[in-house]
């Protein structure tokens, strides 16, 4: 991967991860990539759940044994459970996103007629010098509240705000990317690998390669909560790489700068054909890679075997540290990018 590609790599992401996409409240998140794609030269799709569906090159090869390359631009959230008698809000998470680890985060709110408000998640009477019970009081979606960053004290005046229960809220995902090429921010998963996947449709297109099969990009809306590419494969598909975060943590190989093979996860090992060339193709490329098996993890991959018949395997650039504030690196980018190169090609 060259630095023309790592950069724009890089710039499309900062850019997705801003457009809000918790599951269910995507269309930032999807619009973002039909106009990326179709800046490149593409022709993308919107699909009946609102996911982006890119045929990289249609009119040179045969739709038999195609492949789809896949990521997820859906992120966890919260939706408002209630509007409390004093103005704040009380929510529910949307997918696996953690009261833990949003405590005195900033979110923003969105009404649905267009308007939208900033505000923060905090403890209920969040106070140490008034609050005797703070460190003892378990953190979860009933001890925590949204405070609105507007002159409200009543139910009644957040109404008149357009505020009601089902709202989103989306919490700010604080993203920043050090010089020594650490990239922190919340929703690498799966953002980082719609990046690349966006990066290598540039490569594509800028490079004029010609594939050896028909190959499609799919940027999946419903991963987080099970569904995300289960209703979804082109004719004539028969492989299917999911490209989502590489577990990192106590117990597996892998680390940020590398390219994660994921062998198995909770629904059941990949397939041990795909699996094993991604392993040889790794090293013919003298690639940074880890083999590891997630305990606690599912993927569009496994979500599209339940309706599919194909073949289907699982990579992605070490993340650190799932479902809160992430990180990887700009290496781990690189040696996944490289790896799909090698494989679609």
């Amino acid at each position: 991967m060259n630095d023309i590609y790592l950069d724009y790599t890089l710039d499309v992401l900062k850019k997705l991860l801003a457009a809000d996409s918790p599951t269910g409240f995507t269309k930032q998140g999807s619009d973002f990539v039909v106009s990326a794609l179709r800046d490149l030269g593409y022709t993308p799709v919107m699909t009946n759940k609102g996911g982006v569906l890119c045929c990289l090159n249609a009119d040179n090869t045969p739709a038999e044994n195609g492949l789809l390359i896949s990521a997820h631009i859906d992120t966890l959230g919260a939706m408002v459970a209630q509007i409390k008698g004093n103005g704040r809000l009380k929510v529910r998470n949307v997918g696996g996103l953690n009261p833990n680890n949003t405590e005195t985060e900033f979110v923003t709110v969105y009404t649905r007629d267009g308007r939208k408000y900033e505000g923060t998640l905090q403890l209920c009477n969040a106070s140490l010098h008034v609050n005797g019970g703070y460190n003892g009081t378990q953190r979860t979606w009933d001890s925590l509240e949204v405070l609105l960053d507007e002159n409200v004290s009543s139910a009644a005046e957040v109404k008149e705000l357009g505020i009601e229960n089902g709202c989103f809220v989306c919490v700010n995902p604080r993203t920043v990317i050090t010089e020594s090429g650490f990239i922190k921010s919340r929703y690498l998963d799966d953002k980082l690998s719609a990046a690349i996947l966006l990066g290598y449709a540039k490569y594509i297109r800028d490079e004029s390669v010609q594939l050896s099969r028909r190959v499609y990009l799919h940027f999946t809306v419903y991963e987080e909560v099970g569904h995300g590419a289960s209703g979804t494969l082109p004719e004539g598909v028969t492989e299917m790489l999911g490209v989502d975060m590489g577990c990192v943590g106590d117990g597996l190989e892998c680390t940020e700068k590398q390219v994660s093979i994921c062998a198995a996860d909770s629904a059941g090992p990949y397939d041990y054909d795909l699996t094993t060339r991604l392993v040889n193709l790794a090293k013919e490329n003298n690639l940074s890679y880890a083999v590891d098996i997630y305990p606690h993890y599912s993927s569009d991959c496994s979500a599209a075997a339940r309706s599919f018949d194909f073949r289907g395997a699982l990579i992605g650039a070490g993340v650190y540290a799932s479902h809160g504030y992430e990180r990887s690196h700009v290496e781990g980018v690189k040696n996944t990018f490289d790896l799909i190169k090698a494989f679609a090609g």
